[in-house]
């Protein structure tokens, strides 16, 4: 009530009567009781006005805070403020608007009929994969035939490591293939001779097919052993093209072809893995292949003491296992896949692999011999004739 006087006041004070008074009635004890009492009826009227958002604002859960800004200049502005805030900021509902209308709605404008389409084929299609994906997954029949494929999971890793195979020689061939994917190649390979042969023809794995995938990486990383200990990568360096003697592709995709026919024959020729006797025989074999290992080894370790960077000859190499044939390298490998068919206990495959190997390795050696006798000359010769075996011992 004493604000409600002082504004009665105030405005009583503030009406034309005081102002047709004569000028000298108004002293200055009375201008400032009228300076005091404008000044207390604005004050009283901001007090109001707050006391009133506060009430608005503590009713309404809502509102967000306001701002008051005593400045009459402002006014205005608080006021379209105040508006704005109290009608579009309920549940985020300004932030909404304003992203339909400023990013929303002006692409709808201006989308023509080809994107309309466009959108409507996407929904269609993600609508229509969802619902055939519902159905196929609530589908009994769907996991009673998917089941089926555990039976076959085998072929599944084997396609598996056979693509990769392949893609992993196809960067090699243009001469991209690092580690890990040389690496691929030959287990891919190996994992081709030995493992998936003997698991289709069986039904499971055991025995010799899994010990000759490890003997088989071991048996041909001999040569890679030794330029990771003489230059510590396993590289190969370069060297004179003269020295990389090779048959025609057309030769080497035979040779290649035989030797996997050959393994896959092995494992139909031979009983099943849990049939093949042990014993004495397995003594037999794993000396044959520690034979077959020191033979590769020596030959490579010997040949490269006596190369430049593994791969060209600066001599004729007579010591080691070539006192015995000219060809130690070529032997160990036909005598690694002779030992395999003798472990699966089969000897017509044995029989193949061997005619095979000695047909590739036969004219492959005769070109290296060739360069070689027009490299060294007569001291080639010499050593073609004290030793005249190439691949076999006292044989051939």
């Amino acid at each position: 009530m004493e604000v409600g006087t002082s504004i009665t006041q105030t405005s009583t004070l503030s009406t034309p009567l005081f102002s047709n008074l004569p000028k000298p009635h108004l002293n200055s004890q009375t201008t400032t009781s009228l300076l005091v009492a404008s000044t207390f009826s604005v004050k009283a009227k901001l007090s109001l006005r707050a006391k009133s958002v506060k009430l608005i604002h503590r009713n309404s859960r809502f509102l967000s805070p306001l701002v008051i800004q005593c400045s009459s200049s402002d006014g205005v502005q608080s006021k379209e403020n105040l508006r704005a805030k109290t009608s579009g900021n309920l549940f985020g509902v300004d932030t909404s608007v304003s992203f339909l209308r400023n990013r929303v709605f002006p692409r709808i404008l201006h989308t023509n009929p080809l994107e309309i389409c466009k959108w409507v084929g996407i929904v269609c299609i993600a609508l229509s994969a969802t619902k055939n994906t519902v159905r196929v997954l609530t589908n009994p029949f769907f996991w009673m035939y998917f089941s089926w494929t555990w039976l076959l999971w085998p072929w599944f890793l084997a396609l598996f490591l056979g693509f990769l195979g392949i893609f992993s020689a196809y960067r090699h061939y243009k001469g991209k293939a690092g580690i890990l994917e040389q690496l691929a190649i030959v287990t891919s390979t190996f994992a081709w001779l030995t493992l998936v042969p003997a698991a289709h023809f069986n039904g499971f794995l055991e025995g010799w097919p899994i010990a000759f995938f490890f003997v088989y990486h071991y048996f041909f990383f001999f040569n890679v052993s030794v330029r990771k200990r003489l230059y510590g990568d396993y590289y190969l360096r370069p060297h004179n093209p003269k020295w990389d003697v090779r048959l025609p592709i057309f030769a080497r995709s035979l040779f290649s072809l035989a030797i996997l026919v050959g393994h896959w024959f092995a494992a139909f020729e031979g009983p099943p893995l849990h049939q093949i006797p042990g014993g004495l025989s397995n003594f037999v074999l794993w000396g044959l292949i520690l034979l077959t290992l020191f033979m590769q080894y020596h030959a490579t370790l010997y040949l490269s003491n006596y190369s430049e960077k593994v791969a060209v000859p600066m001599c004729v190499v007579q010591f080691g296992p070539y006192r015995w044939v000219r060809h130690p390298i070529y032997a160990s490998m036909m005598l690694m896949f002779a030992t395999y068919c003798a472990a699966l206990r089969a000897p017509l495959s044995l029989l193949f692999v061997v005619i095979v190997c000695i047909l590739y390795y036969d004219q492959k050696a005769k070109l290296e011999e060739d360069l070689m006798l027009k490299e060294f000359g007569d001291s080639y010769a010499e050593y073609k004739s004290k030793v005249r075996q190439k691949f076999i011992p006292l044989v051939y």
